[in-house]
């Protein structure tokens, strides 16, 4: 009686066991499958944008890089096709802790265009009307597009609140030909550009 007990616990021990790994196996399948692709996905992402999706700044109308308040560096200008450039000197501009990026502008050009991997970015537009001979609203409107988002009408001084105060337009898109394209559509006087910066989201 002893050993009939034993054989059958033993028997019951190892069915118990069997299904039990089955279904765990199956379970921990279905989780790894599941969780790796996810994991897959998310790795990958941040590897390909710390590698090849890195933020690009350009300092429109300066002739070499620098760096600023926040430890960023922003390349010469670079990128645009028509137009000229100007440094205004040390002057002063409000409502910006970087006013170097606002003392040289890109102006008269009809477009900016630079390679970039395919993805979402984040486009911030720096502006500061610095010309002298601007000294009210309407006097210079003109029309930016990135890619397929448009600013029409822009009025730098207006919307700054007079000369010299900086303006930060935030345009975000989506780049699938692997260049980001921004083009100007003259209004009232020269279209003009103080610094771009390109921010893979």
């Amino acid at each position: 009686m002893h050993g009939i007990r034993l054989v059958i616990g033993v028997a019951m021990l190892v069915v118990c066991g069997c299904a039990s790994g089955g279904k765990s196996a199956d379970a921990e399948s279905s989780t790894q499958s599941g969780g790796a692709g996810k994991g897959n996905i998310a790795a990958a992402k941040p590897a390909t944008r710390s590698t090849s999706a890195r933020a690009i700044r350009i300092d429109a109308g300066s002739a070499k890089p620098f760096t600023d308040a926040d430890g960023n560096t922003w390349r010469a200008d670079a990128g645009f096709s028509g137009g000229g450039m100007v440094d205004r000197g040390n002057i002063q501009i409000a409502n910006t802790r970087n006013p170097a990026v606002y003392r040289t502008e890109h102006w008269g050009m009809n477009v900016f265009s630079t390679p970039v991997p395919n993805g979402r970015y984040n486009v911030l537009l720096h502006f500061a009307e610095t010309y002298p001979e601007i000294t009210a609203a309407g006097q210079r409107v003109f029309t930016v597009k990135v890619e397929d988002q448009e600013i029409k009408d822009l009025d730098v001084f207006k919307e700054a609140g007079g000369a010299a105060k900086a303006l930060v337009k935030a345009v975000p898109v989506t780049v699938s030909d692997g260049k980001l394209d921004i083009s100007f559509t003259f209004g009232e006087q020269n279209p003009e550009i103080n610094g771009i910066e390109i921010v893979p989201q």
